[in-house]
């Protein structure tokens, strides 16, 4: 069994800086990819960022490129977000999400998160204007 832990939401105001950092425990793997998705109230989940691989490859979602760093070691199961200049549009439930080696199903990309087999409890990040 794999847990990912995160931590580090809170409440700021617009403009403020946050960081979030997930780790995993119990039976850890290598993963191939770990991300954070984010879920604001009477919304979808959405994808935030991911990194991908050895090399590591970074991919953002548009709103957050440029505001939003992700940074981890994938072998080790630990995965950052460092989050400035945050908008109250930024306020949601943040969860990470790590995926076990092995190629993506037909149609999926990293982007979804179907592309995840493991996930945090996640963490509540809220920007007051």
């Amino acid at each position: 069994q794999v847990q990912l832990v995160e931590a580090g939401g809170g409440l700021v105001q617009a403009g403020a800086s946050l960081r979030l950092s997930c780790t995993a425990s119990g039976r850890t793997f290598s993963s191939s990819a770990m991300g954070w998705f984010r879920q604001a109230p009477g919304k979808e989940r959405e994808f935030v960022a991911t990194i991908i691989g050895s090399p590591n490859y970074r991919y953002y979602q548009d709103s957050v490129k440029g505001r939003f760093t992700i940074s981890g070691d994938n072998a080790k199961n630990t995965v950052d977000l460092q989050m400035n200049s945050l908008k109250p549009e930024d306020t949601a439930v943040y969860y990470c999400a790590a995926r076990r080696p092995g190629p993506l199903s037909f149609g999926t990309t990293y982007y979804q998160s179907d592309a995840y087999d493991y996930w945090g409890q996640g963490t509540q990040v809220t920007v007051s204007s």
